[in-house]
């Protein structure tokens, strides 16, 4: 195998596909990224055996040469040190070529590295997805609902199903949730397909975290296609492939209320800068608690109680308060990753009691919503 090629986009496929290599794996050539060079261009590959990236660097791109093959071939190499290498190398072109025994020369003006590689035949195969039913997104809505979800699965590996987003497709919506089972991440969007399919899959929070930081902010549609325990997506030349979590999710819907005691409306900034500032003496200990309460008909009084520390309130103005009295205490943390990713300057909190779980919504907009349980407080 031998062939030269343009460093910059080189490096970056290989920082693409170093997203799926893990330095935990027991399978010695998973700690490799394999290299096949064919007469359409360079494929990189990497995995950790959940997770599997291929990225595709083709021999030209809008009219400009990328690479240059003189043989085609394979090899494995250390994907720690071949990518540190290929940062760092001086020039604008990388040439690679393997001589004996996989032994692999990397060289870019006056440096040359010489690689010990793995044989490329005891590379696993990728999993093998039929070309079945195919939907897609824009890469741009893609991120924003991995964004709006994926802070919510739980971290913990006791219940393993809800370390995963659950991903339900039927009647041309997707619909996202995640849950810890103490609060909830719920987000909802139309998909393009050209079949009436319905799925309700699981797919690890890990991969969806790494499939957000490799794309790009681009309108271009993601194609995704999903088999019993695989999903792929597909965007311009990358393969990002994930298994999927098994079991089934549990059924949250009964968990959302659908009517309400109390609504407060509120803007989204100033409230979550009145709940960070509440959480500033919060944060010490486990609890990291605070409290909301109704003062009068458009003022609502966010506290905070360390006794060891101290104590910290303040009134935020709502722009409509209705319904009963509230006295409920929440955590910070919950309250502020949900506000993060709601966009639109006013959002709707409806609450059913002190101790139901309550929902936070953006002003006209029902594509999106949070839910937190309270914390007992007394």
């Amino acid at each position: 195998m031998k062939f030269s090629i343009q460093k910059d986009r080189f490096a970056q496929s290989v920082q693409d596909v170093l997203k799926a290599i893990s330095s935990r794996t027991t399978i010695p050539i998973l700690t490799g990224i394999k290299i096949d060079a064919t007469e359409e261009g360079i494929k990189l590959t990497g995995s950790d055996s959940d997770i599997s990236i291929e990225s595709f660097i083709p021999q030209e791109e809008e009219g400009k040469a990328l690479v240059d093959i003189q043989q085609t071939g394979s090899i494995v190499l250390n994907a720690r040190f071949f990518n540190e290498i290929v940062k760092k190398l001086p020039s604008e072109k990388a040439e690679i070529e393997v001589i004996s025994s996989f032994q692999t020369v990397i060289r870019s003006g006056q440096a040359e590295f010489s690689l010990n590689g793995l044989d490329p035949d005891e590379y696993p195969h990728l999993p093998q997805i039929e070309e079945g039913e195919v939907f897609k997104l824009p890469t741009d809505l893609l991120k924003a609902l991995i964004r709006q979800t994926v802070f919510a699965v739980s971290a913990s590996e006791t219940r393993p199903i809800l370390t995963g987003v659950n991903w339900k497709i039927e009647e041309g919506q997707l619909v996202c949730i995640a849950t810890d089972s103490h609060r909830l991440a719920w987000r909802k969007a139309a998909v393009e397909t050209d079949f009436n399919a319905e799925y309700n899959v699981v797919i690890p929070g890990k991969s969806l975290n790494e499939l957000s930081k490799i794309l790009d902010d681009s309108q271009e549609p993601v194609e995704i296609v999903i088999t019993d325990n695989q999903v792929l997506f597909r965007a311009k030349h990358l393969l990002f492939y994930s298994r999927l979590l098994e079991g089934n999710y549990p059924d949250t819907s009964r968990l959302i209320p659908t009517d309400s005691k109390t609504k407060l409306e509120l803007n989204t900034k100033e409230f979550l800068q009145a709940i960070d500032r509440a959480s500033l003496l919060a944060r010490e200990g486990r609890n990291n608690v605070v409290k909301l309460s109704m003062i009068d008909e458009n003022l609502i009084e966010i506290s905070s109680n360390s006794p060891e520390i101290g104590k910290v309130t303040e009134q935020v103005r709502s722009r409509e308060i209705e319904g009963e009295e509230i006295k409920i205490s929440f955590s910070a943390k919950y309250m502020m990753d949900a506000l993060k990713v709601l966009e639109g300057t006013e959002i709707n909190i409806q609450f059913t009691g002190a101790m139901r779980p309550f929902v936070i919504r953006p002003e006209n907009d029902d594509s999106i919503l949070q839910l937190i349980l309270p914390v007992r407080t007394y």
